[in-house]
């Protein structure tokens, strides 16, 4: 088997995996270690199936992720976020290249300021009480789905 089918199979292993965290996550407001850690796993075989080199290419890629790991850990740290959306946040940067990845993280946050709104509005109308837990894995799922066009179409020459 060549590395073209990869090339392929792949992203749609990434899509799948998205959904499957992003649904997991509005159930039960966790995600599952194995998802984030299978998306991070999966990430390597792709930069060899698309011919990244190593130097730079692979070591931009987890530079990259370890940096957006250590802000959104800070993020979680104050509370602000749960540690299974950093972990996809994190996987999900392994995938995409730098600027397609900033691309994600705006679609994110759009995404999630959205959500929240929602989850707002749903509060106030039925007069509840409390903090409201949002699912933020579904907006970095949603993200993370609308960008996986971007390691098929671009192969990180952006």
């Amino acid at each position: 088997m060549g590395w073209d089918i990869l090339v392929w199979l792949l992203p749609v292993s990434l899509a799948l995996l998205l959904l499957s965290a992003g649904v997991q996550d509005a159930r039960t407001r966790e995600i599952g270690n194995a998802k984030n850690a299978a998306i991070a796993l999966l990430a390597p075989l792709w930069w060899v199936a698309i011919g990244l080199d190593p130097w730079p290419g692979m070591a931009i890629q987890l530079g990259v992720a370890l940096a957006v790991f250590a802000i959104f850990a800070g993020a979680f740290a104050l509370g602000q976020m749960g540690g299974g959306d950093v972990k996809l946040i994190t996987a999900v940067a392994l995938w995409l290249p730098p600027f397609a990845l900033l691309d994600m993280l705006l679609l994110m946050s759009l995404l999630g300021g959205a959500l929240t709104l929602l989850f707002l509005i749903e509060r106030r109308w039925r007069r509840s009480e409390g903090p409201i837990e949002v699912p933020y894995g579904v907006a970095i799922a949603l993200a993370g789905l609308l960008m996986v066009h971007e390691p098929l179409l671009n192969h990180f020459h952006r």
